[in-house]
């Protein structure tokens, strides 16, 4: 029949939009007669290849194929736990403070970054979030948490550099997420758990409904909602510094409220774990066979989502909370505002939306498919349980910092032909990009007079933009005990240090930080839009050489805007050594342009390099702040890749092994903060701070540290995957056994340079395990089917400072390293399949109840037990119960 003729054409050669076999009309399908034997169920992929669909097994590059069985059998809602539980390479940090990082977590596949791996929905390329990380490589990708697994039917993994193929961020790979393309039935799904601790409380209600449209149509809904409630992994704050325990009972107690009222953690004023979350979203996707030759296709998200966690907990006399003498003399503390200190909350609201639209069909020996998208993400911010402490009494504690946005607008045609033996495809793309940051409210950004000693000239008599105190004004400060001679530390005893570890200096020539403490909002000088278009074409051409050699060929150019031109190439092959037995090889070029979110991005945030809180700005590389400390305008990043594996297909066992290299140039990276100091003998440091100052940045005077993003290295990124499952049946039922396996490392390609300092570059080659496993084994017998899961981590490193020559200064190697131990963590769930309509399943991620090792060096501060940052889940055990109905 015609139309089902249109669709193996499309699958053969529309890859240009990925489509794979998910995509296949429910009601193009012809009907089995009653005594057809089934066949057997082979994963089949079309990323990594554009001409027809290949199983996992004879594609010429890695593939993963995750079934939408493999995604509903992961204990979580969260896309990004359920593709790092399944994909070993796909690795994932918990991060409670790091900025908008606590809302969207940034992943690595193969250790590199997201933005260097193209996310595709139904062969379309996913919009971006609108957060750049503001550390490491400034991470801005697409946001997987916007999708709910209910909407997926398979979800496709290449493995390999493809940016020839598909475009400029494919370095690493390519994911494809296929949604599901049902136009009748459907499904209903209740999960509720929480962690041992008694806490992290849980539930996801998540469905899909199939609407036929006439009989040529189809209309699959799919929906999400999902709440679940904070952990506290974390102690009581008590460091060498200041001790909560050792403070007065009067402060104990006030400071435990604050705990209670701010985050609910039982008086723990820092608290450490996963952060509040709650969203609802929504996926359509719709297909309609216009003729027996051309399918109208459409698909859209919607989402609402909103998480809030915490900063560093804020306690007297630390740079925020200080005395401050007001223009009428009297001494204003912030603690009359947070009597036992405070930790500011930070609130995320996202909203992200995307529609899609095309048609595609065949004419003749010709396939297209025409198509255009537009995608928006947009975070909002909210700072609650703060101040502004240059601002002094007056200012709120609740504030607007501003909001980011990104857009995108793309439109592509596809297009294959058949000549025989091969495939041609090739096509073109135009795409318009924006990010842009908005001003927050006026509070939020507000330099006040405390940002300045003696801002009312009380001592001096001078008017330095603040107003000028009056005589009667300067006659009350003097009756409530002004001393204009107290204007440096006091030291009695001549022993260099503080009389009683107080500063001695008169509260009027205290200065303190500008903006929302915690994250300084966006003002008129940092907000803009930053736009950006491109367009590419592409050529590739495949098909079998030989009965036993498959080969692809590739080439694409891209030219943007804002970084020129550039043209890359990939070429593939898979020779079949015997019908069982493959090798496999490809070698291809990467080019990855700067998003406009990292060329424009801008952020003051406050950090704790010594346990001391410390303003740190991010400035764009471009921008006259960056420059005027050694910034160069970024440039784009390039790859080679390759690859070399084999492929075994012995029926019920199948096993691919494959070796990757992948060398990138010009590496996008946050360089290793520039210290800032207004001491003049702080050498560079005052220097610095001079920049910042001619540069015109306000309140440079409490900016303790500044970084920009720059093309700060090159690096080599090899390893190994090995991906084998076996089948069995017996008389006991069917069991399934899956393991795979990851190898990989990150090292520098000669010398990062002096912006790189030596604690970051072994953090940076040593601070992931290098190896990660996930095995598992599924058994069904009758109504009730058994998975158990080990997921394995290796040994990681981590540094804590530099050792530099007493003479020189001159760094010499890190000061001390720890090294953590191997992981295991064991997943188990039953289910009884109650009904053909019905299934209960209990069970429980991380049975053992396993923790990381405890962090004795360098971030361990502040009440935090555990390495924050590490990929290895450090919640502890996780148990459910989930009831689904398919109808």
């Amino acid at each position: 029949m015609k139309l089902k003729k249109l669709n193996a054409a499309i699958l053969a050669g529309l890859a240009g939009a990925s489509l794979s076999l998910a995509t296949t009309n429910t009601y193009a399908q012809e009907t089995e007669t009653p005594d057809a034997e089934p066949e057997a169920i082979e994963k089949i992929a079309v990323v990594g290849a554009r001409g027809a669909p290949r199983s996992v097994t004879s594609s010429p590059v890695p593939v993963d194929v995750l079934s939408a069985e493999d995604i509903g059998a992961v204990a979580s809602s969260d896309m990004n736990d359920i593709m790092m539980t399944l994909v070993p390479s796909y690795t994932l940090s918990r991060q409670p403070i790091s900025d908008g990082g606590t809302f969207i977590r940034p992943a690595q596949l193969r250790g590199l970054p997201t933005d260097k791996t193209l996310v595709l929905v139904n062969g379309k390329r996913r919009h971006r979030a609108a957060l750049v990380q503001i550390g490491g490589s400034g991470t801005q990708g697409p946001d997987l948490a916007t999708i709910p697994s209910a909407a997926l039917g398979s979800v496709e993994v290449l493995r390999d550099g493809a940016a020839a193929q598909y475009g400029s961020d494919a370095i690493a790979g390519v994911i494809n997420f296929q949604l599901k393309t049902n136009a009748e039935g459907g499904s209903v799904t209740l999960d509720v758990g929480q962690y041992y601790e008694g806490d992290g409380q849980q539930y996801t209600v998540s469905g899909n409904k199939g609407f036929s449209l006439g009989a040529d149509g189809f209309l699959s809904i799919s929906g999400e909602i999902t709440d679940s409630e904070a952990t506290l992994r974390g102690e009581q704050y008590c460091e060498s510094w200041f001790c909560v325990d050792d403070q007065s009972d009067e402060y104990i107690a006030a400071a435990e409220e604050m705990g209670r009222s701010a985050h609910g953690t039982d008086g723990v004023v820092q608290p450490w774990g996963q952060p509040n979350y709650s969203g609802a979203k929504v996926f359509l996707n719709a297909g309609y066979a216009l003729s027996a030759d051309m399918e109208l296709y459409s698909f859209a998200n919607y989402s609402e989502s909103e998480g809030d966690g915490s900063f560093f907990y804020r306690y007297p006399n630390n740079g925020t909370i200080q005395d401050l003498r007001e223009i009428d003399g009297t001494i204003y503390s912030p603690l009359e505002k947070f009597p036992g200190g405070f930790t500011p909350r930070f609130f995320g609201d996202i909203t992200d939306y995307s529609f899609a639209a095309g048609l595609k069909g065949m004419a003749g020996d010709l396939g297209y498919d025409i198509s255009g998208r537009y995608g928006y993400n947009e975070i909002s911010y909210t700072l609650a349980n703060t101040i502004n402490p240059s601002m002094g009494s007056a200012s709120p504690t609740k504030f607007h910092p501003g909001d980011l946005s990104n857009d995108e607008l793309q439109f592509q045609a596809d297009f294959t032909y058949d000549l025989a033996e091969y495939v041609l495809a090739f096509g073109l793309s135009y795409m318009e990009e924006s990010y842009e940051i908005s001003q927050g409210d006026e509070p939020s950004y507000l330099v006040g007079p405390h940002s300045l000693p003696d801002p009312y000239g009380l001592c001096s008599r001078e008017d330095i933009g603040f107003g000028l105190a009056t005589d009667e004004q300067v006659a009350a400060a003097i009756a409530n005990g002004l001393d204009c001679a107290n204007n440096t530390t006091k030291d009695s005893n001549d022993d260099g240090v503080e009389d009683d570890g107080i500063p001695g200096i008169d509260p009027v020539y205290q200065a303190v930080g500008v903006g929302s403490n915690g994250f300084p909002g966006y003002s008129a000088d940092y907000i803009g839009t930053y736009e950006r278009d491109s367009y590419a074409v592409y050529g590739d051409i495949s098909g079998d050489l030989t009965d036993s050699l498959f080969a692809q060929a590739a080439i694409r150019y891209e030219d943007y805007s804002d970084f020129g031109s550039e043209l890359v190439y990939k070429i593939a092959g898979i020779y079949k050594l015997t019908d069982e037995i493959a090798i496999r090889s490809s070698f291809g070029t990467g080019f990855r342009a700067p998003t406009p979110g990292q060329q424009g991005t801008t952020n003051v945030s406050t950090r704790l390099p010594n346990g001391f809180p410390v303003a740190t700005g991010l400035f764009p590389a471009s921008s006259p702040v960056a420059q005027v400390l050694g910034a160069e305008a970024l440039k784009p990043e390039t790859s080679t890749n390759f690859t070399l594996g084999m492929t075994a297909d012995y029926g019920d066992f199948t096993l691919t092994v494959d070796y990757y290299h992948i060398l990138l140039e010009d590496r996008v990276n946050a360089i290793s903060t520039k210290t800032v100091s207004t001491d003049p003998d702080s050498g560079e440091a005052y220097e610095n701070f001079l920049a910042l100052e001619a540069a015109g940045v306000q309140g440079a005077n409490t900016i303790g540290g500044v970084f920009y993003f720059q093309n700060a290295f090159d690096t080599v990124t090899e390893g190994l995957d090995v991906v084998g499952t076996y089948s069995m049946e017996s008389d006991f039922g069917d069991t399934v056994f899956t393991a795979s396996f990851n190898y990989g490392t990150n090292e520098f390609d000669g010398d990062p340079g002096s912006q790189f300092n030596l604690e970051d570059r072994f953090d940076f080659e040593n601070g992931i395990p290098s190896t990660r496993g996930v095995f598992s084994v599924k058994h069904s017998m009758d109504d009730f089917s058994v998975l158990a899961r080990l997921s394995y981590y290796g040994s990681y490193e981590n540094s804590d400072g530099i050792i530099t020559d007493e003479e020189t200064g001159t760094p010499i190697s890190v000061r001390s390293i720890q090294k953590f131990d191997p992981e295991y963590m064991f997943d188990v769930e039953g289910t009884y399949h109650i009904s053909e309509m019905l299934s209960l399943s209990v069970g429980v991620r991380n049975l053992f109840d396993n923790y990381p090792q405890a962090d004795t060096i360098g971030e361990a501060c502040c009440g935090r037990i555990y390495r924050s940052d590490s990929i290895v889940d450090w919640q502890g055990g996780y148990y459910y119960t989930k009831l689904a109905a398919k109808f």
